[in-house]
C-alpha cells in the first residue's frame, strides 16, 4: 500500500478597507499559482506545518482560525497527496523566505484569487472561504496534561500536578498555540489544569491564567448538565476577547463539545490528556471545531 504524502497549507487573508484579500504564491518551478502550502516534516503536527509553510512561502505570520476543508489528489508518480487547509489571518509582513519555492506573491480578492488559482481543488477551497461570515472568535480548548495516577496520589487531588509526561505535552500545547496569540488564558481551578497552560504564558510573555470552576468536571454524573450549562455561558462571555485558550477536564469536555455541535452522543468527542479542539465562532454561530 501508498503511503500518503502528508502536506499542509492555509488560506492567508487580510483586510484591505472594506474588503478581503487573500494571498497566492507564484511558483517558477511549476510556473503555477497556488495557495501557500508544503510538504509536512517527520512528525510534526499538520498546524504547525501550515503555519510554518505559510510563513516560509509568503513572509507572512498568521493566526490560524478555522480548518478548511482537506485536498486529496494523486501525483503525477502515482502515490496520493493529502493536503489539509486552515484559514488565517496575517498578523505581521516579511520577506519571503523561500525564494527557491516561490517569486512572486499576490494578494487578490476572493474572486480574482480564485480565477487566478491554478488548480481547481484549491478553487474549491476559495470558494468555501468565500462562503463563510466573517470569524468574530476562536477559542482553544485543551484537555490537562497527564498528572500520574490519582489513585498513587496521597494528597487532595485538585493538587495532583502534571508528571514528566505531562510536562512534555504542556511544552507541546505552548509550541502549538502560540501563533493563536491568545488574549486570556483560563484553567479549570485543579492545579494539573494551570500548569498545562504555564508554558504557553511564559511564551507570551507571562501572560496571567485565570483560574475558573466553569471549566472544572463534576463531582457526579448528575451534575454534568448544569457544569455543561455553567461552561457554555462562560464561553459565550469569553468570546468578547476574540482568541482564548481553556483547558478543562476530561470528564466535562466531551459533553460540552456535543452540547455546543448539537450532538446528542459526547463519546466522539473524548480528548486523550494534552490534546484538545480549536472552536471558532461567527458572533453566536459556531463555524466549526476541529482537533488540534
Amino acid at each position: 500500500m501508498t503511503d500518503v504524502e502528508r502536506a499542509a497549507g492555509g488560506v492567508l487573508y487580510r483586510r484591505a478597507g472594506d474588503r478581503v484579500e487573500v494571498c497566492l504564491v507564484h511558483r517558477p518551478r511549476y510556473d503555477d499559482w497556488s495557495l501557500p502550502k508544503g510538504k509536512l516534516a517527520g512528525g510534526e503536527h499538520p498546524l504547525a506545518g501550515a503555519l510554518r509553510e505559510v510563513e516560509e512561502e509568503t513572509g507572512a505570520a498568521a493566526v490560524p482560525q478555522l480548518r478548511l476543508p482537506d485536498t486529496d489528489y494523486v501525483l503525477p508518480d502515482g502515490r496520493p497527496k493529502n493536503v489539509a487547509y486552515w484559514l488565517m489571518a496575517a498578523a505581521s509582513d516579511g520577506p519571503v523566505l523561500d525564494t527557491a519555492e516561490v517569486d512572486e506573491l499576490a494578494w487578490l480578492p476572493l474572486a480574482e484569487a480564485a480565477a487566478r488559482c491554478t488548480y481547481p481543488d484549491e478553487r474549491t477551497v476559495l470558494a468555501g472561504v468565500a462562503a463563510l461570515p466573517p470569524v468574530t472568535a476562536v477559542v482553544a480548548l485543551v484537555r490537562h496534561a497527564r498528572a500520574g495516577e490519582r489513585k498513587k496520589w496521597a494528597g487532595r487531588d485538585e493538587l495532583r500536578p502534571i508528571d514528566p509526561v505531562g510536562a512534555k505535552q504542556a511544552d507541546r500545547i505552548a509550541a502549538l498555540l502560540t501563533t493563536l496569540r491568545p488574549r486570556r488564558l483560563v484553567a479549570a481551578t485543579p492545579l494539573r489544569c494551570t500548569q498545562t497552560l504555564e508554558p504557553l504564558a511564559a511564551a507570551l510573555g507571562d501572560r496571567p491564567i485565570v483560574r475558573d470552576a466553569a471549566f472544572a468536571e463534576p463531582a457526579r454524573p448528575e451534575e454534568v448538565p448544569a457544569r455543561v450549562a455553567a461552561a457554555r455561558a462562560r464561553l459565550a462571555e469569553l468570546r468578547g476577547f476574540e482568541r482564548v485558550v481553556v483547558c478543562s477536564q476530561g470528564k466535562l469536555m466531551p459533553h460540552l463539545l456535543a452540547s455546543l455541535l448539537g450532538e446528542a452522543d459526547h463519546r466522539p468527542f473524548k480528548t486523550p490528556k494534552g490534546d484538545g479542539w480549536l472552536l471558532t465562532w461567527s458572533g453566536e454561530t459556531l463555524l466549526g471545531a476541529s482537533r488540534l
